[in-house]
């Protein structure tokens, strides 16, 4: 059983939201990450019962590890409920605060999030205190440039993100982006993971975890593939970013989906760099894929999760 201190709160979600991490000390109270737009209302819910169990208190503090949808769809509402001051890693400052939604993954991804506003930014090497622990901000580029995770030495307890999970890590856009050094930025997050000689991952979709070396070895022997051979990738991001969509969606008739893939710019970039398919040959590939994998399945004329959002 993995034992963190009372001060930190895991919150965690399906694949559709991020992890949500409540941190309560004597400086104030701070969440880390928020979920989806869609997910807003139960984020909201989930946090007020913990911090009912905190003594009722309200929250004071809102960290992004990174400004993806997932991780900050939640925030203008958390900023509505509790006038939160809000803090997001510095490379994403200047994104959000003109809500570029193509260099943030929204409308290129067909993603959704509401703006918010950004009241300070987090360098690498800012030392955070959070429920009464100190934490270092790390640069962990690779799934997101602009990327940080938090590590409290003292207590060797890694925020990941979406650097490290279990089982692997965030998925990578390196060609799609014209952004050629992602692979080396992976495997030097992953290095810096490396020598944290964390005892306890807290990561930003799945469990909290102790086996930290093999993860890192599993991160490792992923990446390895990847860079090996590109085109892996770009059939792996394709299928994560249907699946992102469907778990949105929850129904997505199977007639529309060769428009859906053209339309939408990422899936249509895949495609057109990697696979080379028509758009129909496309959408059955991703179809016979998804339902291999036991992430989707047919109901009528429509492609319904398997999985939890």
């Amino acid at each position: 059983m993995l034992i963190l201190p009372a001060t930190i709160r895991v919150l965690e979600r399906g694949w559709l939201s991020s992890n949500n991490v409540l941190l309560c000390g004597p400086e104030g109270t701070v969440l880390v990450d928020s979920g989806y737009l869609a997910h807003a209302p139960q984020t909201l819910a989930l946090l007020e019962q913990a911090l009912r169990e905190y003594g009722n208190r309200g929250l004071e503090r809102l960290v992004n590890t990174h400004c993806h949808s997932d991780h900050m769809g939640g925030n203008a509402a958390l900023q509505r409920r509790y006038a939160c001051h809000t803090s997001v890693p510095a490379g994403a400052a200047p994104l959000i605060e003109r809500w570029d939604e193509n260099a943030l993954l929204l409308a290129y991804a067909d993603q959704r999030a509401e703006r918010f506003q950004v009241d300070a930014s987090i360098d690498a090497g800012d030392v955070l205190r959070m429920g009464g622990i100190d934490w270092v901000a790390i640069a962990a580029p690779g799934h997101d440039t602009h990327a940080l995770m938090f590590h409290a030495p003292g207590e060797r307890i890694l925020i990941s993100g979406d650097a490290l999970w279990e089982d692997g890590f965030g998925v990578l856009f390196p060609q799609m982006f014209g952004r050629e050094g992602t692979f080396a930025e992976t495997r030097h997050t992953l290095d810096s993971i490396a020598a944290l000689d964390a005892r306890l991952v807290i990561p930003g979709h799945g469990a909290p975890f102790a086996g930290v070396d093999a993860a890192l070895e599993r991160a490792y022997s992923r990446l390895r593939a990847f860079e090996e051979n590109p085109a892996r990738l770009a059939r792996h991001a394709a299928r994560v970013m249907l699946t992102f969509a469907l778990l949105e969606k929850q129904r997505l008739p199977i007639a529309l989906l060769p428009g859906y893939v053209e339309s939408t710019g990422v899936l249509r970039d895949i495609n057109r760099r990697f696979l080379a398919l028509a758009p129909q040959d496309f959408a059955d590939w991703l179809v016979r894929e998804l339902e291999r994998a036991g992430v989707l399945r047919r109901e009528g004329g429509d492609l319904v999760p398997r999985i939890a959002a």
